[in-house]
């Protein structure tokens, strides 16, 4: 047993006949008792950067399914979805300037680029070239060189708060939004920087590409949002088996990259780089984690309410707020109602996503594979007994309420069930849209797909695809509040007579019973 053991209590079967009385268990069980925060540090520092398919992500994975198999779940399972391709690890990553004088720097390689070759002293060359032709001017001059770009942006105090909680304000703006009219109720961040004229990618892509057949040693990018020891880091290219390894493209904080800069138009600068990188192509597929609480009425028990987060992240840090937060709180509302010997009427089934940051792959292939009718593109007959999906993905902000998507008829349903909890902050509905997350592969082929509002303490500013994303900044009592509402939703949903209501399918009227 760890220090941090992940604890599940054999309670006596609690019936839902006494629903008020389970879910002040609920809440007791999860506001006092609960086991988020070792949940978090096994998929954060336990298991290291997820990126998909590397090391770290199965790691996290494998501790996944063997903990929900110990707290008594069934069917539980990493499920291929397919081909997704190359795992990519970084080993070593060490950069610093040596001349005119020698100066740590923060930065990292971003994902899926191959190293340096050992450690290599490389002299700074700044390439200016803003079309093909121009690039070519530079053929025999880049060799054991390392390219930087010019910048004429500048960076700019910030005035606001990294950290943010929704005011009572933007939360009635929410509530009455209607669609089709004007949303005023999203926070915009302030934009932190100047003008950004930078290249195409097409032509950094091309410059990469010349750089590898000229002998360059790496180039170098930044983004003035990573500022204040932050970097903004993520994807360096393909990852398909078949994919050559990318370029080597060295992410700083945009305080390094300007001095840098800045230093090179003056005279002569040199960086020491020696990055260590790692593909793993031997297992190509793409796995979810799965799990069930096996339904126990005999009309309902095929029935399913699903929950999930994505369990895959970027590597500048441990991937805590994006989205070990969100996949350590739905274990934790598992947990909670298995330790409560809660029997629901419908199936449970718990879902950590992998590929979400390339773009929802792993739930969208989910969705696919188990609930789509491959002519029509909306739900099939396995889809149709989806009682709901609910998703969290949006750091360690507490939950406020939830997003319905456009969904009218489930507003009073969700009103009800947050009732118990409006004490804690949470009691906003609202039929706004929220994207970028897996609940959207429910939503598009009809199917009732749910995301919950949450402050977004620092997500936005610090924590997001950073190196800062760690479990330092994990709010643990805004995670107890997220997973006890959420266990309180899923029972609430499992125990229902009826499925969610749905939305009318596109030019069509609502399904009977919907």
């Amino acid at each position: 047993e760890t220090p941090r053991h992940v604890r599940v209590g054999l309670a006596p079967r609690v019936g839902h006949h006494g629903h008020t009385a389970m879910i002040a268990k609920i809440r007791a069980e999860g506001l006092s008792k609960s086991s988020v925060m070792d949940i978090a540090f096994h998929l954060t520092d336990g298991s290291g950067p997820r990126l998909m398919n590397s090391p770290g992500f199965f790691r996290a994975a494998n501790w996944a399914k063997a903990t929900l198999k110990e707290w008594g779940l069934e069917n539980t399972a990493l499920e291929p979805w397919g081909t997704f391709g190359k795992g990519w690890e970084l080993q070593k990553s060490y950069i610093a300037m040596t001349a005119p004088y020698y100066k740590s720097l923060i930065a990292l390689p971003k994902t899926w680029t191959s190293g340096s070759n050992g450690l290599q002293s490389a002299e700074i060359i700044i390439l200016t070239a803003k079309d093909t032709v121009e690039l070519f001017t530079y053929a025999g001059k880049l060799k054991g060189k390392v390219i930087i770009l010019p910048r004429a942006d500048t960076l700019k105090p910030t005035y606001t708060a990294d950290a943010s909680r929704y005011t009572d304000s933007q939360l009635n703006k929410m509530a009455a939004f209607q669609p089709g009219k004007p949303d005023s109720s999203r926070r915009v961040g302030a934009p932190r920087t100047g003008p950004l004229p930078q290249p195409s990618a097409v032509l950094i892509n091309r410059m990469k590409d010349f750089a590898r057949q000229e002998g360059a040693v790496a180039i170098l990018s930044t983004s003035p949002r990573g500022h204040d020891g932050t970097i903004f880091v993520q994807g360096g290219g393909a990852y398909t088996v078949k994919s050559p390894e990318n370029f080597l493209d060295i992410m700083l904080t945009f305080e390094d990259y300007m001095s840098l800069y800045r230093l090179a138009k003056a005279g002569t600068v040199k960086v020491d780089v020696d990055v260590q990188t790692k593909f793993t192509p031997a297992d190509s597929t793409g796995y979810n984690v799965i799990g069930e609480i096996k339904g126990t009425d005999k009309k309902l028990k095929d029935e399913l309410v699903m929950i999930g987060g994505h369990l895959d992240s970027w590597h500048g840090a441990m991937g805590a707020t994006d989205n070990a937060a969100g996949c350590a709180v739905m274990m934790e509302a598992i947990r909670i109602l298995k330790t409560l010997g809660i029997k629901p009427r419908r199936t449970i089934r718990i879902a950590l996503w992998s590929a979400e940051e390339e773009g929802l792959i792993g739930s969208r292939n989910y969705v696919k594979n188990h609930f789509t009718d491959t002519a029509t593109k909306r739900y099939n007959a396995e889809g149709d007994k989806l009682a709901a999906y609910f998703n969290l993905d949006n750091g360690s902000g507490k939950i406020r309420g939830v997003y319905t998507q456009g969904n009218e008829a489930v507003k009073p349903i969700f009103a009800q069930w947050l009732q118990p909890f409006n004490d804690l902050g949470a009691a906003t509905i609202t039929l706004q849209n929220t994207g970028g997350t897996d609940h959207l592969s429910f939503d598009a082929i009809g199917l009732p797909g749910f995301q919950f509002i949450q402050d977004e303490i620092e997500y936005s500013t610090r924590t997001h695809h950073t190196n800062m994303d760690s479990y330092d900044h994990l709010q643990a009592d805004d995670l107890k509040q997220a997973a006890t509402i959420i266990a309180s939703f899923i029972y609430n949903a499992a125990m229902r007579d009826e499925k969610l209501p749905r939305k009318p399918a596109p030019g069509a009227l609502a399904r009977p019973g919907f």
